[in-house]
């Protein structure tokens, strides 16, 4: 009897996470159906699958704006990418190993204030920011949104890695020491390769966090060569006039692929980061 409930029970859990889980991905369901009808059915067919299948979202959106290509915002956007992981990765590591291993005045106190950046919201810096790099002559190009992912103002990964740092055996230091390691063969020779899961997980969220970033890439980029895929998309809504919602749609799908590989290609050193990254002391 005790094992029939147990199954009952089972069943009802899985069957209440499937269900959920269905309810969380119905937007996304809907988005990459409707992207397949035409452009005068969306909103006026209310049935999920479409009754006409057409592909004249994908090339109408596929041909831009402006003349631009659509091949040519996710070329800007995965080049963003690269360099705002190469630069959050490398910088925020060096940051962290500081914290984590070496000693030197005010150390508390420093890493007291960067945690305290954590809970300033970022918009309580844009009209300064904008001041100081407009000041620079940066608005317009891509330098306002990378170089300061080259100075660790990411404090969230910096705690990241520094958790993850203060894990490993302090052993390891004085063994390399021994054998006549500095601060930098350690930082290299040690920590470095045992310090990849987390720097996957800073490389992962720093890629999603800076594809699906729209409101930088909006105050920042004015040219439309230089546009993005969040602001390719965005030039396809027009509040003033007609908006094509089926390359908006055709054109979100695929934007979503890059996302999709990354994530689960990543996944095992994803879940390997996050779990032995805690709070250690």
């Amino acid at each position: 009897m005790r094992g029939i409930k147990k199954r009952i029970r089972i069943a009802a859990t899985h069957g209440f996470i499937i269900a959920l889980g269905l309810v969380m991905l119905y937007p996304i369901i809907w988005m990459m159906l409707s992207s397949f009808k035409p452009n005068n059915m969306i909103f006026s067919n209310t049935s999920l699958w479409p009754r006409v299948f057409t592909l004249d979202n994908y090339i109408k959106g596929w041909k831009g704006y402006a003349g631009i290509s659509f091949g040519r915002f996710f070329g800007n956007s995965l080049f963003i990418c690269a360099v705002a992981i190469l630069g959050t990765v490398t910088s925020c590591t060096m940051a962290a190993y500081a914290f984590g291993r070496l000693r030197f005045a005010l150390k508390g106190l420093w890493f007291g204030i960067m945690m305290v950046s954590i809970m300033l919201p970022s918009h309580v810096t844009t009209i300064p920011r904008y001041i100081l790099y407009n000041s620079f002559g940066w608005v317009g190009t891509y330098l306002p949104i990378l170089v300061p992912k080259f100075l660790a103002v990411d404090a969230f990964f910096v705690f990241l890695l520094v958790q993850f740092i203060r894990g490993l055996p302090k052993e390891l230091d004085e063994a390399a020491t021994i054998d006549g390691c500095g601060r930098t063969g350690i930082f290299f020779r040690i920590i470095l390769p045992l310090v990849g899961p987390a720097m996957v997980t800073t490389a992962l969220f720093t890629f999603l966090w800076t594809w699906d970033d729209f409101f930088n890439q909006l105050l920042y980029l004015t040219n439309p060569q230089s546009y993005t895929v969040s602001l390719g998309l965005r030039s396809f809504v027009d509040a003033s006039g007609e908006s094509n919602w089926g390359s908006v749609l055709a054109m979100s799908t695929l934007a979503m692929v890059p996302s999709f590989i990354i994530f689960f290609s990543l996944q095992k050193h994803f879940v390997r980061g996050i779990a032995t990254t805690g709070i250690k002391g």
